[in-house]
């Protein structure tokens, strides 16, 4: 601890000492989340009434176990895995929003904040500190918060765009030195994914700004733009299949008409190799959620492609993508913000990617109905391009009727018939 401005720091236990009982709190995510605090602050004994907003967390389900509940409570924008059973169990919450609206809550005053927890860069010369990976809704809880309790932590990366803030707005910290949570890449995407990610490669053109997120098929389409040119990238997130497209040169954002020459995210989630790509790169810039998502920001690039997911859609094109039935599995997201960004922008296309089945092969996504309880997080009236393994349709344009015929076509064989028995009595899908 050689740097003296550091001599203040504390233990990670003081630190979790400090938040006071009944206070709102936003957690940083992703893999930025403070891990050791959560975990301490999980352990107090005489911890009563903290409520923990916060997006994607990793690391810990602490804070969720069952011996917390109903003194400690996450209020999940976005539920990951670590949080999914407290939700289902009544011992955790989760709130929709739209990515871009989050910072909002904090800047707005919907949700008066008490403490930020976050994760930081040491303080450089000037006297910043980085928030690192994830921007996102982290700045605004930083600026909005009453009181701001850091980790300090060396292997940080610096990031660039809006990601600082002045060391001296933290008002205790602890140093630790700590990797950074990594997100490994999965295994090789399966033959299904394959064809799902070329199908969706098809579709991008050359000079296209792409949006993507993290999975097997985002990861199937990145593998398999090596031949385009020009690509951009302006998006809320982005994993390591991005970094070889950057490096080399097919990613140079040469024809965005919104920070030419710059790649523009909010956070990135990986491992090591892009986490050590952003560290100090101005050619990665990081800006809050209500900014990269702004749909006015994104529409403003030509040929936008949105790559985003789905569970289920029914026939009509109304697309699941944040539940499972009543079961929360994950969050609105961006998905929204990009559709419509997309959709609006000169030559873009929102896109939305499943395969056709799931749960090997015995359950269609494609459905005449959504389940009960699930949340339609895409509406019928904003879809457009829907991918699976078998095709792509455009539902832009298309009756009831014609929705239904085109979905039917790109459905698993195995269901298709299924699928036509199940509406042939509803009068205004009338199927040839």
């Amino acid at each position: 601890m050689s740097d003296p401005r550091l001599n203040r720091a504390i233990s990670v236990a003081e630190l979790a000492a400090l938040v006071p009982n009944g206070a709102k709190a936003f957690v940083h995510g992703a893999a930025m989340t403070p891990v050791p605090l959560l975990d301490a602050l999980a352990a107090r004994t005489d911890v009563e009434g903290v409520t923990l907003y916060h997006l994607h967390t990793a690391g810990t389900d602490s804070f969720v176990a069952p011996a917390v509940a109903g003194r400690i409570r996450s209020v999940s924008f976005f539920a990951a895995g670590n949080v999914r059973k407290a939700i289902a169990e009544g011992r955790a919450d989760y709130l929709p929003i739209f990515l871009a609206d989050i910072p909002r809550l904090f800047l707005g005053g919907t949700i008066p904040l008490d403490v930020a927890l976050v994760q930081v860069s040491p303080p450089d010369r000037h006297g910043l500190v980085s928030l690192g990976t994830s921007v996102d809704a982290a700045l605004a809880a930083v600026m909005t918060a009453k009181k701001v309790f850091a980790l300090v932590n060396p292997q940080v990366p610096r990031t660039h765009g809006a990601a600082a803030f002045p060391f001296s707005k933290i008002d205790a910290f602890a140093v630790v030195d700590r990797p950074l949570i990594a997100h490994e890449a999965g295994k090789e995407p399966t033959e299904v994914e394959g064809k799902i990610g070329q199908e969706i490669a098809n579709l991008v053109v050359d000079g296209a700004t792409l949006q993507m997120g993290i999975g097997a098929i985002p990861d199937a389409v990145l593998t398999r733009l090596g031949g385009k040119n020009d690509l951009g990238v302006h998006t809320e997130m982005f994993s390591d299949h991005l970094v070889p497209l950057l490096e080399s040169g097919v990613v140079n954002n040469r024809r965005k008409n919104v920070y030419p020459g710059i790649s523009i995210t909010s956070f990135v989630n990986g491992t090591k190799k892009v986490f050590d790509y952003v560290d100090d790169n101005p050619m990665v810039q990081f800006h809050p959620c209500n900014h990269t998502n702004d749909t006015l920001m994104i529409r403003k690039n030509d040929n936008v492609v949105a790559i985003n997911s789905a569970i289920e859609i029914d026939l009509t094109g109304q697309v699941c993508a944040d539940s499972m039935g009543f079961s929360i599995y994950s969050g609105i997201g961006g998905q929204m913000d990009f559709i419509r960004g997309a959709a609006l922008s000169k030559g873009g296309k929102p896109i939305l990617a499943l395969p056709s089945t799931a749960a090997k092969g015995t359950v269609s996504r494609i459905v005449p109905s959504l389940k009960p309880g699930a949340g339609v997080v895409t509406t019928r009236g904003h879809v457009h391009y829907v991918v699976t393994e078998y095709g792509t349709v455009n539902l832009v344009g298309k009756t009831l009727r014609e929705r239904a015929e085109a979905l039917i076509a790109i459905a698993h064989p195995d269901f298709r018939a299924e699928l036509r028995r199940a509406v042939a009595d509803v009068r205004h899908y009338s199927l040839a």
